[in-house]
């Protein structure tokens, strides 16, 4: 069972930047993707940014050219750098990781960790 630790969350004023991390507690041997998806006040769960095995990145439109995810070489680390922060980027980030394990996907997430932009 992959385990995920996401930290990095914090309060911050509105316009400024956070760097959230998550580690995952192995490194992952099928075709996989991590990510960050955010929980905010009153809305569903929402897909913030993906990257895969190959460098590949998907972002939610709402951060588009404010955000930034990256991963290290052995790829069990993910990083989001979020800039440019608005009000409504309040909520809580989860990390995740999917696996493709033949025909299954199957998905880990992390504990979650808190973001708070003050206007």
């Amino acid at each position: 069972q992959v385990q995920l630790v996401d930290s990095g969350g914090g309060l911050v004023q509105a316009g400024g930047s956070l760097r959230l991390s998550c580690v995952a507690s192995e490194t992952s041997l099928w075709v996989n993707r991590m990510g960050w998806a955010r929980q905010t006040p009153g809305k569903q769960r929402e897909e913030v940014a993906s990257i895969g095995l190959l460098g590949d990145t998907h972002y939610g439109d709402s951060v588009k050219g404010r955000f930034t995810i990256s991963r290290d070489k052995p790829g069990n680390t993910v990083y989001l750098e979020m800039s440019d922060l608005k009000p409504e980027d309040t909520g809580v980030y989860y990390c995740h990781l999917y696996e493709l394990r033949g025909l299954e996907l199957i998905e880990f997430w992390g504990q979650g960790t808190p973001v708070t932009v003050s206007s």
